[in-house]
This record gives structure tokens, sequence and C-alpha cells, in this order.
């Protein structure tokens, strides 16, 4: 009796929610772990910028490191789970790290770390690749200088946020320093991509 009651509620749902449940179900684990672990940083965001005003660095930065390593998870169980181009990835996972290295960057401008112009450069380049991208029915996957410049932006941010008590000060300062070195290539990676996609975008027009 149950099973009947249960099948009818089944077939009396909108063929748009049967199909995504049959998508779901679909999914590997791998998959299934890919998409967790890109879902966790669009959403760690807010979380981590409120650490840093609260001045909860070691929080923060071990917040932020695990961040990271799950953008590395995120692509490892993405290839373990061997489906094919996945949209929801190719989509969502460059835009997972675009909010999430937004916190920590405005944080740094609100304390005279960075240079309000520089990281306005930064995010208006990647919402106009964020817009780019999101025309393109496939996701259009992050570029090879697009996944370095994010690599060395995760590492800027890491020795940025050093928590100060974490060492002698003479290193602690010596990492600040490097991280904010290490933030100008990044920033000229990301106008450099950025431009490749604006001329392959007027190619794919004159196309």
């Amino acid at each position: 009796m149950h099973y009947r009651l249960l099948c009818s509620h089944f077939s009396n749902q909108k063929p748009e929610l049967m199909s995504i449940q049959i998508y779901i179900n679909k999914l590997s684990i791998f998959r299934k772990l890919a998409n967790f672990f890109t879902m966790f940083r669009l959403l760690i965001g807010l979380p981590l910028v409120l650490l840093l005003s609260k001045e909860q660095y070691v929080f923060a930065w071990l917040l932020f490191l695990f961040s990271a390593l799950s953008d590395f998870l995120d692509g490892w169980f993405a290839r373990k789970a061997n489906d094919g181009e996945n949209l929801w990835g190719a989509k969502f996972d460059p835009l997972a790290d675009k909010l999430l290295l937004a916190a920590p960057f405005l944080w740094l401008v609100y304390n005279h770390i960075l240079p309000i112009w520089s990281v306005w450069l930064l995010l208006a380049r990647e919402l106009y690749i964020s817009n780019w991208r999101s025309s393109h029915r496939k996701g259009a996957p992050a570029s090879i200088a697009g996944k370095l410049k994010t690599s060395i932006q995760f590492l800027s941010i890491l020795l940025m946020i050093w928590p100060n008590h974490w060492g002698d000060q003479n290193i602690v300062n010596l990492f600040h320093h490097i991280g904010f070195l290490l933030f100008w290539p990044s920033l000229i990676l990301a106008l450099l991509s950025g431009f490749k996609y604006l001329i392959d975008e007027e190619k794919d027009h004159l196309n």
C-alpha cells in the first residue's frame, strides 16, 4: 500500500522535478563530492570576512586554507568521476573561487594593505569574465593562465593574513611582504587572461 502511494506521489510530480531527481541519482559519489566542495566555496566567503573583521585571524587563516585545499579536492574528485564535461563544474567552480577570494581582498583593502584601485581592477575583470562565461552553453572552463592566477592569489592571501603571533615578528613581516608582492603578478595574469577572453569573444562574433 505504502509502495503504491509512493509511486503515485512521484508519478504526479512535474517532469522538471523528476528530471532533477534522475540527474541526482545518476551522479557518482565522486561527482557529488566535487559539487559539494564547489558549493562550500560558494558560501564560505561571508563567514571568512566576518572572522577577519572580528580579528579571529587563526580561524580565518585555517578556514581559508581548507577552502583553498577544497579547490584542489574539487578538481580531483571531478576527474575521478570521469563522467565527461560537467556543466555545474564548468560554470560554478570558477565563480566559487571568485566569491571566496573577494572576501579577504575586500578586507585587505579596508585595512589599507592593498590599494583599492588594484582590487577594483581585479573584481571588474572577474565580473566581466563571469558574464562572458555565463553566455556560453558549456560554461567555458577557466584557462591555464586563469588557473595559475587563482593559485597565486590563494598563496598571496595565505601569506598576507598570516597571524602575527605565528612565529618571530621578522618572519611574519617577511611572509606579509611576500604575500603583498605575489598579489601583483596575479593581477597582471588576471588582466592578461581577461584580454585573451575578450579577443576570443571577438573571434566568436566574427565567425
